[in-house]
């Protein structure tokens, strides 16, 4: 099915789940999966929600954990690729779309910022896999939507950039799960929202590209720089 803004998750197996985003005629329900050894993509379980810009993360059990997104909802479920099903688990606190979700080294998914029904939100939380449920933790120092967020070879998670509803922002921190708390950290070089930041073997993080709005000019990056 033709889809934008939906995700592509690699599970444990070797297969990948495409699931949501938006078609030809509104928000997509349905999920495939991609067969890399017959290179064919063939249907699996329908969504609970249909969502565009939400995330997908694999969790440490082979599931995958798909939350939030547009329209506005604060809804979550679990792909299970044993049953090739969809579950809704527990809820966020916080609706959200364009956020990040990112798998802590402990199991338990960092979820932070994004649009919400106030705006951009700094606000962050934990999902525990084991119960299903969110629970808040400490709230970003920027409101923060289209940012990246790395897991950092020490366990941190490092955030870049994103726009905080009015302009786009250089700022980066640092959570750290053992308090759950946000520091900042460096400035990055340039503002940038839409990007991109991978963790390199050296324990780097690559930030690349992205878009930056200004004068109601939209103006795409091609600029790097590294984080160290």
């Amino acid at each position: 099915m033709a889809r934008s803004s939906h995700t592509a998750t690699l599970l444990t197996k070797g297969k990948v789940l495409v699931a949501g985003g938006a078609g030809p005629t509104g928000n997509i329900l349905t999920a495939e999966l991609f067969d890399p050894a017959t290179g064919t993509f063939t249907q699996t379980g329908n969504m609970t929600v249909a969502r565009f810009f939400h995330t997908a993360t694999l969790l440490s059990d082979g599931r995958v954990l798909l939350i939030g997104g547009t329209p506005l909802t604060m809804t979550a479920e679990l792909y299970d690729p044993a049953t090739g099903t969809f579950t809704g688990t527990g809820n966020m606190s916080v609706a959200r779309s364009s956020h990040r979700a990112t798998l802590l080294k402990s199991g338990a998914v960092l979820v932070t910022g994004g649009a919400s029904s106030n705006g951009i939100t700094a606000t962050a939380e934990l999902f525990d896999a084991a119960t299903g449920t969110f629970s808040p933790t400490g709230s970003m120092g920027s409101p923060r939507g289209s940012h990246t967020a790395t897991l950092m070879s020490d366990g941190k998670v490092l955030v870049t950039g994103g726009t905080d509803g009015n302009i786009d922002l250089a700022t980066a921190e640092l959570f750290d799960p053992a308090n759950g708390t946000f520091t900042a950290t460096a400035t990055m070089k340039t503002e940038r929202t839409e990007h991109t930041a991978t963790l390199l073997m050296s324990g780097d993080i690559l930030i690349t590209g992205g878009i930056i709005i200004d004068a109601e000019k939209l103006t795409s990056l091609a600029s790097a720089e590294l984080f160290y």
